[in-house]
């Protein structure tokens, strides 16, 4: 099966298609140093056939290739991160909080 990625900016969000057909979306928010992945959906056509997978590792890729750092809040694009450690440095590291009581 060939999966398809792209990133749609109108939309705020990565899409996967299988034969022209939509499989999934990656949604996301943007700062001028962040990409900030909030919600990642199949469709159950295509579950489990590897379209998250393959949607979130196209992502990160096009990401990559950029200069921001990832903030997952998307279950799934955290899960999938923690899998794979080479994906890793792209993670955005928040510096210690200085809030005092």
């Amino acid at each position: 099966m060939d999966i398809a990625v792209e990133d749609v900016p109108a939309q705020n969000r990565f899409e996967a298609r299988v034969d022209g057909d939509l499989a999934g979306f990656a949604e996301y928010m943007t700062t001028d140093t962040l990409i900030v992945f909030t919600h990642t959906e199949v469709d159950p056509r295509f579950e489990g056939k590897g379209v998250g997978s393959a949607l979130v590792r196209e992502a990160l890729d096009l990401v990559r290739a950029g200069e921001r750092k990832v903030l997952p809040l998307c279950p799934f694009v955290k899960a999938w991160i923690g899998k794979h450690p080479d994906y890793f440095d792209l993670v955005y590291d928040a510096p210690p909080s200085t809030v005092k009581d």
